[in-house]
């Protein structure tokens, strides 16, 4: 016998195109005012059709107890939530994360850079209550990092006539968990976490194409690779590591000098504030949100190359680098805390449905 879900609590329908840590942390966050519901859908588009049809069938299954919709990134998954809240009367809030923000052809990158995906990211985006970017370079920026690239990204610079009400909302972390120990950590040991860095697009919008030039460059450097246990390198001064649990990745932090976020793209990289607030001195490019999580606990390259960052870490190793590593973790308990985050998302995600 089937069961419709009466019984359930009113919830937020919370879709995603992929389960991550991000999601756990956001669902750890509203659980205690909210019943939420998570929805992954797919990024294979192969089984696009299939997805939307069982992804309609979820939403109508769960229509009767749903209070609101929360999309992760606006895209194909996006596309019947926000069809589901016009339709029905409810809202539906979308948090911009990067991919969705960008138009990168020229590095295989962004949601507008594919006709289909592009008419469904800028449908969801104008057509939904609100949007919630984790960093303001996603509303608009000129990008200069790498020069291939064309300097107008983010939502105001590719959906002009976007009339969508924004309010930023930075990532928050969990700064009682990501502790700097207080450990020794080897002089010019650099670790960085990334997944799926086997496929080479994904590694080069991470910046390990930057990563393999310093390795091969500094061979009295030591570089660790976390997140892809697929990824090879012939550098015998870099170490490659699969995927961490939570108390693994915080032990492996703590080994390190320096964290290593050399995207070509970003919006806010949760690694990296995790590992300031481990007291890694952070070197980042200069895209998204890097530049204000790192302000001035660290490095930005502000164009894509090796050579400023090679001289700025020789220049360090004439000084004591203890007062940045002090720094980078003071600066993301000062800015980017779970409770922050966690305040400002209810709040928005509480706010009446003309707001």
């Amino acid at each position: 016998m089937i069961i419709f879900p009466f019984s359930f609590e009113r919830m937020i329908i919370y879709t995603f195109p992929v389960h991550t840590a991000f999601i756990e942390r956001d669902v750890e966050m509203l659980s205690p005012e909210h019943t939420v519901k998570a929805l992954e859908f797919t990024q294979n588009p192969k089984t696009l059709p299939f997805h939307f049809i069982k992804q309609f069938f979820q939403l109508l299954w769960f229509l009767p107890k749903t209070d609101q919709y929360l999309c992760f990134f606006g895209g194909y998954h996006s596309v019947l939530p926000v069809w589901f809240a016009r339709a029905f009367g409810k809202r539906c809030t979308i948090q911009a994360g990067g991919t969705d923000c960008m138009n990168m052809p020229e590095i295989n990158y962004g949601n507008f850079r594919k006709k289909w995906l592009r008419k469904a990211t800028v449908y969801s985006f104008k057509n939904c209550h609100k949007i919630l970017p984790v960093a303001q370079a996603l509303v608009k920026q000129q990008y200069q990092y790498d020069p291939r690239i064309s300097p107008s990204q983010g939502l105001l610079n590719l959906i002009p006539d976007l009339e969508t009400p924004i309010q930023v909302i930075p990532n928050g972390f969990d700064i009682d968990f990501w502790v700097d120990q207080g450990n020794p950590r080897p002089e010019l040991s650099f670790v960085t976490v990334a997944a799926g860095t086997s496929n080479p697009t994904r590694g080069l919008i991470k910046g390990y194409d930057l990563i393999k030039a310093l390795a091969r460059n500094n061979p009295d450097w030591k570089f660790t690779l976390i997140g892809d246990p697929d990824y090879h390198s012939s550098e015998s001064n870099v170490d490659v590591k699969g995927k961490l649990n939570k108390g693994e990745l915080l032990k492996e932090l703590n080994k390190h000098q320096f964290y290593l976020q050399l995207s070509v793209s970003e919006g806010f990289p949760n690694a990296l504030a995790e590992a300031m607030s481990c007291g890694c001195i952070p070197i980042g490019s200069d895209v998204g949100a890097i530049r204000e999580i790192i302000g001035g606990s660290g490095f930005i390259n502000e164009k894509k190359s090796i050579d400023p960052v090679i001289e700025w870490v020789d220049e360090l190793k004439k000084e004591e680098p203890h007062e940045l590593r002090l720094k980078a973790r003071k600066r993301i308990t000062e800015n980017y805390t779970f409770e922050e985050r966690k305040n400002a998302l209810i709040s928005a995600l509480n706010q009446r449905k003309d707001g």
